[in-house]
């Protein structure tokens, strides 16, 4: 049976398209109003909120949770201070990603794990004698985004910490007479906050929200216009962009996090004593630059997409639905490259835009690819140009 989650009642009353989707057993929204680029807008403009309730949610406590963490987590838990977030991913032990979320920690032994995918054995397997707890509170409490250049002023109407709030920090505030926690964190790649709350309280704070949001352009906003609004700003989603390794067939579906392109998390590497999972596996893949692919941005020419077209007795679309399959990338000399797993055209800047994985070689902003695209039944090549991921990063995600 599919569940509703505990904003269902205020999402059902404005989804004037009734269209639905399931996400972790849950009901979603797909969109509230009759377009997609509206709610999209709204991100880019004002604000829109969503109903991201359907994570999974857990609590790891405990004398040992931190060095509980810094043995699994590929990133280094130890440098996330009381009161900050990390994005995080957690490999096997070849080192190839077995999924990947976001980490907040709210004291020196506390910590809250959000991710898309149950992974409550994964780690509870992994526990042995030390001495941590691990709570499933997916249910226990609500969660709800509000993302976009206005939502530092809709939320500080509500909590003041939220005007100091640092990217990537959180704070402990009430909203609507309620206790909640603010975390300045999103999906959207833009200035944006999550708000935590306890599931019965859960309509009072949307409520109070929308009355903040009044005047200020903020709607509710679905599935699509999330997913338009994360390719912009190179956010990968699981088994779009990568797969879990502990599902995919062959390593041909898997990934290691320097492949995604996040070689970042392990810059402390050299004076990093962890022996977290995958360790020498990574190591090796940097030491060795084994890496099979490079997680980067395409930008299409809009030249020559349009010549493909106008050719072909046609207008060139500009559609802005997202593609979730893989399109394939090729090299100057016509040699298959690479492959996107994410496309669409992005209203804001005005180009057909991707995420792909490219050879190594060609992983340098400015390098030349070309893009397969379908024309008339028949296979095209438009050229396109590898560009640094995000594609859209506004500074006001991190002011």
């Amino acid at each position: 049976m599919i569940a509703t989650t505990p904003f269902h009642d205020r999402v059902a009353a404005l989804n004037q398209t009734g269209l639905w989707s399931h996400w972790a057993g849950r009901l979603v929204a797909e969109k509230y109003q009759l377009s997609e680029k509206f709610e999209y807008f709204a991100i880019r403009n004002a604000a829109g909120v969503f109903d991201t309730s359907p994570l999974f949610k857990y609590r790891i406590s405990g004398r040992d949770a931190e060095a509980f963490l810094a043995g699994v987590l590929a990133r280094d838990i130890r440098l996330c201070r009381p009161g900050r977030a990390h994005y995080t991913m957690w490999c096997d032990d070849r080192g190839y990603v077995v999924e990947d979320g976001v980490v907040f920690r709210l004291s020196d032994r506390e910590f809250w794990l959000t991710c898309a995918e149950p992974n409550l054995s994964y780690f509870g397997d992994l526990v042995g004698s030390a001495q941590v707890t691990i709570e499933d509170v997916s249910d226990h409490y609500a969660a709800l985004a509000l993302q976009g250049p206005k939502s530092r002023r809709v939320l500080t109407g509500l909590a003041r910490e939220v005007e100091e709030l640092p990217y990537f920090g959180l704070a402990p505030t009430k909203i609507a007479g309620t206790a909640a926690v603010v975390s300045r964190t999103g999906f959207t790649g833009d200035l944006g906050y999550e708000i935590w709350v306890e599931g019965s309280d859960a309509l009072a704070v949307w409520d109070a929200v929308a009355e903040a949001g009044e005047g200020w352009g903020v709607i509710p906003i679905g599935q699509i216009a999330l997913d338009m609004a994360r390719i912009e700003a190179g956010l990968l989603l699981l088994a779009v962009d990568f797969h879990s390794s502990r599902y995919a067939w062959t390593d041909h579906d898997r990934s290691t996090p320097v492949e995604l392109g996040y070689e970042w998390m392990f810059r402390h590497l050299a004076t990093d004593d962890r022996a977290f999972i995958g360790r020498r596996a990574i190591e090796r893949e940097l030491a060795e630059a084994s890496s099979r692919w490079r997680l980067m941005g395409l930008v299409v020419g809009w030249a020559d997409h349009d010549r493909l077209y106008r050719e072909a007795g046609l207008i060139a679309p500009k559609d802005h639905l997202p593609v979730h399959e893989e399109v394939m990338v090729y090299d100057r000399a016509g040699e298959r490259a690479g492959y996107a797993t994410s496309s669409m055209y992005s209203p804001i800047l005005q180009r057909h835009i991707a995420l792909a994985r490219v050879r190594p070689d060609l992983a340098i902003p400015g390098s030349s690819v070309s893009l397969e695209l379908t024309i008339n039944h028949r296979h095209q090549l438009v050229e396109a140009e590898v560009a640094r991921l995000p594609l859209f990063a506004p500074d006001r995600k991190t002011s």
